[in-house]
């Protein structure tokens, strides 16, 4: 079994809020949570390490949100945005960031294929601007028509894996088909090693469960959401 939790259109402070007291909580939540959210305002976020001086410089969109994972400035004004977070007990997480990352993309293609969109994996590098998520491509990064449909980014702790993804969906794509085909398609992906404790994997293929948030957890998010994400200290600290 996986958890999912679809979320209605939150603020930028309270999805990112979201993602890290996910990764924080996994471990004892004990096997894999997939996040489908959207978002309350046009936002962009930006990777953990990048410095926001730069960042002003590259979007008009505001507010501005440092994300717990690196990676790139990412605009939220019409994307499909997603976070995989993953317990160590999990075989994915000890998977190289590569390997992770192309998997992560595998899936997403697979989804789409379902639904008729033909994306597919970037084998190459292909920088044009540094610092944007979305123009140019990372090797597996997924691409529609040689332009960037999806990518992530990740942080591994020793209580679990975070990957954050952004898609940039083609004009006409059904977002509700491809969440489904989402789901359909994990057994494919998200198989549970033997020592996860949601038990062995079904042989039928991936069984989803809703997310229950307990208190404490909707308590810790708010208060991240609120001293962190919504900081000004914490958004322009670099």
């Amino acid at each position: 079994m996986f958890f999912v939790l679809k979320q209605t259109a939150l603020s930028p402070a309270a999805n990112m809020a979201w993602d890290d007291a996910l990764l924080e909580s996994i471990a004892v939540l004990g096997r894999p949570v997939l996040r489908l959210y959207s978002w309350s305002e046009p936002a962009a976020t930006f990777g953990y390490s990048q410095h926001i001086a730069d960042i002003e410089k590259l979007t008009a969109l505001r507010p501005l949100i440092r994300r717990p994972t690196g990676g790139g400035l990412v605009p939220h004004d019409a994307d499909w945005t997603y976070s995989l977070t993953v317990p160590p007990a999990h075989d994915w997480y000890s998977l190289r960031a590569t390997e992770s990352y192309r998997r992560m993309h595998e899936w997403i293609q697979s989804a789409f294929d379902a639904i008729r969109v033909p994306a597919e994996l970037s084998l190459l590098r292909r920088i044009e601007a540094s610092g944007q998520c979305f123009v140019g491509n990372e090797q597996f990064d997924l691409l529609v028509e040689g332009r960037k449909l999806a990518g992530a980014a990740q942080r591994r702790t020793r209580g679990g894996l975070l990957i954050q993804g952004s898609i940039q969906p083609p004009a006409g794509a059904d977002r509700a088909a491809f969440e489904s085909e989402l789901l359909k398609k994990a057994a494919d992906w998200l198989q549970a090693s033997s020592s996860d404790a949601a038990g062995p994997t079904q042989s039928t293929g991936a069984l989803w469960i809703n997310l229950p948030p307990s208190a404490d957890l909707i308590r810790h998010v708010a208060e991240l959401a609120r001293e962190k994400y919504s900081s000004v200290e914490f958004n322009r600290r670099r």
